[in-house]
């Protein structure tokens, strides 16, 4: 069985990873929802981003492990251990270590990594995910649903996406932030 592509993100309540004017600070997570990420993704070997994950990873990738503390620490190191694809049409190279670069999303490409693999691949970015799922290569949805409302901004997925789901798993953390797991139910 090829492995799940799974798109995480933390969202607003009204189901919005950035607010109206692009920022997400609003969503940085506590310790204790960061040891769960943490965990969630240890699995994971290879991640996939667009570009303005990209920009947004690189903190991970330029910073010292060391120079942090609790779950921050433990997702520095592993995040500077796994591999990652960048899709960009405008970067010729990608200075983040252990990235390749890509300047079109492929999903045969993606299917052929999920045949491939015996671990969870992640898709990162609600762009790229929208692709992904588009083209029936996306598997799992995770979200961390914080308790905040935006009132707009950018959706966790394109508008105009159908995708049946199930129920997978859910989590309440002490903050009021709701994990949940979703399996994407492909039609036979």
């Amino acid at each position: 069985m090829p492995a799940p592509l799974i798109y995480f993100s933390t969202v607003s309540l009204d189901d919005y990873r950035e607010d109206a004017d692009g920022r997400f600070d609003w969503s940085t997570p506590d310790d204790e929802v960061h040891a769960f990420i943490n965990e969630l993704f240890a699995p994971v070997h290879l991640h996939l981003y667009g570009r303005r994950n990209h920009d947004v990873m690189m903190f991970w990738d330029e910073t010292d492990p060391d120079a942090l503390e609790g779950p921050s620490r433990e997702w520095g190191r592993y995040w500077q251990t796994v591999d990652k694809v960048i899709y960009s049409t405008t970067l010729t190279e990608v200075p983040m270590r252990r990235a390749r670069l890509r300047s079109r999303f492929d999903a045969d490409e993606v299917r052929r990594w999920k045949a491939e693999s015996d671990a969870p691949i992640a898709i990162g970015g609600g762009a790229l995910a929208s692709e992904a799922a588009r083209a029936g290569v996306l598997d799992e949805l995770h979200l961390v649903v914080t308790p905040t409302l935006l009132g707009g901004g950018t959706p966790y997925l394109d508008h105009g996406i159908r995708l049946d789901l199930e129920l997978l798993d859910e989590h309440r953390f002490a903050g009021g932030s709701l994990y949940l797991r979703y399996a994407v139910r492909h039609p036979s």
